[in-house]
């Protein structure tokens, strides 16, 4: 149903077309299909995050907290990133808690994107970064990065920077493509950025969820990017607790003044007992972050193993909850390849191709590996030969 034409309707929203999740998910359940398409774990999260939000709620006060977030979780973020990733942040200063990482990058945008200003994008991406971008009046420019390796170039970088690029926005871990960038691609990066005097947004959800002993390496710590970095970290991620929606935001004071004035009129605040709780969980010792990793890079392995075993070429998972498949021989796009093995096998996946904004790449899909044995297993199982069945 359109709506009447004096119906007042902003066109960055009103002119989406349903997301790539909301399709394969209501196929999903249509056809009873088996989810590896959306990144959310099975479980319930660790038992003791858990305990820890309920025993808060109880004896925590559940009326509005401070709007930077409680001052515990504050110095449990600084602690946890001092310890983790060598950075320096003044929890009074520098940290805020936001409703979830989305909400942080929204907020980041509308603060210091101006009307007119340039953005740098690196498709395939997070799908809400565009039309957070172009609400906040900023004007995209893509850099495109290719399989099978997905790294930044120089040349690349050159075409799209000017003396008009007000931010950049990059998600390392690249979910979409489950690739964990060298500290030679984040150096040049960071060369751009000073040089063309831009801010850099960086979304690194999934800076916990690397893999074979890989390090997260933060932009923010590099040379000459204190000053210049909007660094968001993210509960749900690091705790396999999707719906809790608990962010964190560091930047330097400057940067944190304008940031905390957007988030005070968006979500303002963010639920006490899950801040408690989280402020537990950040504390906790490095057994339980490399248990994770471990657990996950094994759930990884054998969806890779079962995948391969059926024909397919499986790119490599340096992070997130993710595996890229190369469909290129089977002789359909990644759309309608989706499409089929969830009505045909009844199993979902997601195609990149939803990540590129230009639609450049159309032949990987996504599968997510943050299932039990039984759920991988059952999904390999159904996919059987369609490889081969072309």
């Amino acid at each position: 149903m359109n709506l009447p034409a004096n119906q007042p309707a902003h066109p960055v929203f009103s002119e989406l077309p349903e997301t790539v999740f909301e399709t394969m998910s209501r196929l999903a359940r249509q056809y009873g299909a088996i989810n590896l398409g959306q990144g959310f774990p099975d479980g319930q999260g660790p038992d003791d995050v858990r305990a820890a939000a309920a025993r808060a709620l109880e004896q925590v006060s559940n009326q509005y907290p401070p709007m930077m977030g409680l001052p515990s979780l504050r110095t449990a973020i600084a602690a946890h990133y001092r310890h983790h990733q060598g950075l320096d942040l003044d929890p009074e200063r520098e940290v805020m808690v936001t409703s979830g990482a989305t909400e942080a990058l929204a907020g980041a945008l509308m603060a210091l994107v101006r009307p007119g200003d340039e953005v740098v994008l690196f498709e395939p991406m997070y799908d809400a970064y565009l039309p957070l971008v172009r609400r906040a009046g900023g004007v995209p420019r893509f850099v495109t990065l290719r399989p099978p390796h997905f790294r930044i170039e120089e040349t690349a970088l050159a075409e799209v920077f000017s003396e008009r690029t007000r931010i950049v926005l990059l998600n390392n871990p690249l979910n979409p493509s489950a690739t964990v960038f060298a500290r030679e691609d984040l150096a040049l990066l960071s060369h751009f950025c000073r040089r063309f005097d831009a801010v850099a947004i960086c979304d690194e959800v999934w800076e916990h969820v690397v893999f074979d002993g890989r390090p997260h390496v933060p932009l923010l710590g590099l040379p000459g990017m204190r000053e210049r970095t909007v660094k968001i970290g993210s509960a749900g991620k690091i705790f396999s607790l999707t719906g809790w929606k608990v962010g964190f935001v560091m930047a330097c004071e400057p940067l944190m003044r304008i940031l905390s004035r957007a988030h005070q009129f968006l979500t303002f605040t963010t639920p006490p007992n899950l801040q408690e709780a989280v402020a537990y969980g950040l504390s906790k010792d490095d057994a339980y972050f490399t248990g994770m990793r471990a657990e996950l890079g094994r759930s990884r392995d054998r969806l890779a193993a079962g995948l391969s075993g059926l024909g397919f070429t499986v790119m490599p998972s340096a992070g997130t909850y993710f595996l890229t498949v190369d469909i290129a021989g089977f002789g359909l796009d990644d759309t309608a390849f989706c499409e089929r093995i969830v009505r045909e096998r009844g199993v979902a996946a997601i195609p990149v191709s939803a990540f590129y904004e230009r639609g450049d790449v159309t032949n990987l899909v996504r599968f997510c590996f943050a299932k039990t044995d039984a759920t991988l297993d059952a999904a390999v199982a159904r996919l059987g030969d369609v490889f081969h069945q072309r």
